[in-house]
This record gives C-alpha cells, structure tokens and sequence, in this order.
C-alpha cells in the first residue's frame, strides 16, 4: 500500500469539547502522521463551498451551519493507506453503527455532529487539502 494523504477537519461539536489531543492521539497510533494542522473558524459560504458536493441534499444547509458554527481543526494526515486508514479510525457517520474504539463511537454525539471529517478517495483528498492549505504548510 502507498503513502498517500489525507484531510481530517476535527468538527464543532469536538473543539468545542476540547477533543482535539485525544481524537488526534487516535490517528497517531493508528499510524498516522499529522503533516499540517490549524484551527480555524469557517465561514458560512467557506463551509458552503466545500461542501457544495452536497448542495442538493436536503442537509447541506444545516451542515453548513453547523461546521460555521464553532472553530474547526483542519489537518494533513499521512502514512500507508492513510484514506482507508483515516476512514477505519473515524469510524461509520452514524455513531450508533460505528465501531468500538473508533472517534465516532467515544466522541460523536448524533449523525451531524459526527466529530470528524475525513477525506473519501485520493482525488477528494487533494482537492479538499488543498482548500485549506498550501504546498509550504505541509511538511512531511
């Protein structure tokens, strides 16, 4: 398996919460190496153009509210298989199906306040990393 990227954005519910050193603790010893981290707070049409994939979904506008609403992690992830990795750790979207150990089953509090989001293929990845970050913020 190659060493691929990924982005993970620690959600509202979590930072409010103070997760971040215990959800990234989790991808730390799932193998994973935070290449590039920084807390910020989106706003509604920044949350609204990342999100646009999921413009005609009924939930697009209260996910983008909700990710508008607090400061969020956004993070670099890398290591072997780091998508399939990241997705593995995180856990199901629903915490209710996740699995035991994973983020979303210690952290998340329903389906949209899910803790975590982690890229889904590597095209996403590099499209969604580099929305937030430039070539020089991340160091391997």
């Amino acid at each position: 398996m190659a060493t691929e990227r990924t982005l993970s954005i620690i959600k509202p519910d979590a930072t409010r919460r103070n997760l971040t050193g215990q959800i990234n603790a989790k991808f730390e010893a799932a193998g994973l190496r935070i290449v590039a981290q920084k807390r910020i707070h989106l706003t509604k049409a920044q949350a609204g153009k990342f999100y646009e994939v999921h413009k005609e979904r009924p939930f697009y506008d209260e996910l983008c509210d909700f990710m508008s609403s607090e400061p969020v992690v956004v993070q670099v992830l890398e290591g072997e298989g780091a998508i399939a990795r990241n997705r593995e750790v995180m856990g199901a979207t629903n915490p209710a199906n996740a699995a035991d150990g994973t983020i979303r089953k210690d952290f998340a509090l329903s389906v949209g306040e899910n803790s975590v989001h982690g890229s889904d293929a590597p095209e996403t990845a590099a499209v969604e990393i580099a929305y937030f970050f430039s070539g020089l913020e991340l160091v391997g």
